[in-house]
């Protein structure tokens, strides 16, 4: 590993005019320790990635002064997971390591300096974990924990209490780039890659400014997003519960035919009812989740670039014309 790596810190912003003066002005600020301490070649950068936004964060990211910041504008809102993406594809070839850290401040940006330290000891992929959730809402420390049991019961490998505040080294960032699919999940994506890892724990701080860009709708989307990006367990876990039902029905049926036999009544309309309305609720359950993985494979055959790039500024104000991935 290069002792002192050309850095680029990718940082996806969507609607973040409240905030991002206060993030530049604390990246700047670590950029211009890391280079004096040779933890980082003074070539380093930071890329604002603007997803879309409705307000003035281009406008923002044009007039910041550090000539060490980029910025890249998409064309349209591809969402954070390609913003991240349409970042890492920009700054892959120009670096040593890159780093992804959201704009809001939730993510200590000081714990970068052991992201280096682990990156400097040979680790290709360096995991930001938070020490604790005690800044979140009972309910989102419940549903994160159940969504990480759920992830590790459907057989995917990920980090817990882990968003996307990562290191990737230059190798492992060419590793990923190949993967080819359209619906990105790239919390499950990176530990695929099979490279040295190493967990970094940090205190995640409650946002600056601005609200959050992840509501519960938002939250449960990317919930299923992940769920059906790396397993088909659940469609099995679905054909399981068919055959359950199936077993549960002729136990049923035979009981009440030896009752029938016997003169007995079978107690009827109470039980009868609760196990239609079961039974169809796991069929509409079932077909929601079938759905789900056949509109996945329809996006896919598509082929739909990721995003659209509009503008890519580079240092001086230089800049490239759009592209798309």
């Amino acid at each position: 590993m290069n002792p002192t790596p050309t850095l680029y810190i990718v940082v996806p912003c969507y609607n973040e005019e409240e905030v991002l003066p206060e993030t530049a002005r604390r990246l700047s600020a670590l950029m211009d320790s890391l280079i004096s301490f040779g933890e980082i070649s003074p070539e380093s950068r930071v890329l604002f990635v603007d997803d879309g936004s409705g307000d003035a964060t281009w406008d923002i990211i044009e007039s910041f002064t550090d000539p060490r910041f980029e910025g890249a504008k998409l064309a349209h809102n591809a969402g954070h997971q390609n913003a991240l993406w349409a970042g890492m594809t920009l700054a892959c070839g120009q670096c040593d390591a890159v780093i992804s850290i959201d704009a809001d401040l939730q993510d200590d940006p000081e714990a970068i300096h052991g992201f280096l330290d682990a990156y400097r000891e040979g680790c290709d992929v360096v995991y930001g974990v938070r020490k604790s959730r005690e800044t979140d809402t009972a309910f989102k420390r419940l549903t994160a924990e159940g969504f990480y049991k759920l992830m590790r019961l459907f057989g995917a490998e990920i980090v817990d209490n882990h968003a996307d505040y990562r290191l990737l080294s230059r190798r492992a960032l060419e590793a990923l780039l190949r993967f080819g699919e359209v619906n990105l999940f790239l919390r499950g994506m990176v530990p695929l890659l099979g490279f040295p890892s190493k967990k970094v724990y940090y205190n995640r701080a409650e946002r600056f400014a601005g609200e959050s860009k992840y509501p519960l709708r938002k939250m449960l989307g990317f919930a299923m997003e992940g769920i059906t990006s790396f397993s088909v367990k659940p469609i099995r876990l679905i054909t399981l519960l068919g055959v359950l039902f199936a077993l549960l029905g002729v136990v049923f049926g035979i009981y009440a035919l030896i009752s029938l036999c016997t003169g007995h009544a079978v107690a009827g309309w109470t039980s009868l009812i609760m196990s239609i309305w079961l039974i169809g609720g796991v069929n509409l359950i079932a077909l929601g989740l079938i759905g789900e993985y056949i509109g996945k494979i329809y996006m896919e055959t598509k082929r739909r670039p990721r995003y659209i790039l509009e503008s890519y500024i580079k240092l001086g104000g230089e800049e490239e014309d759009g592209a798309e991935e």
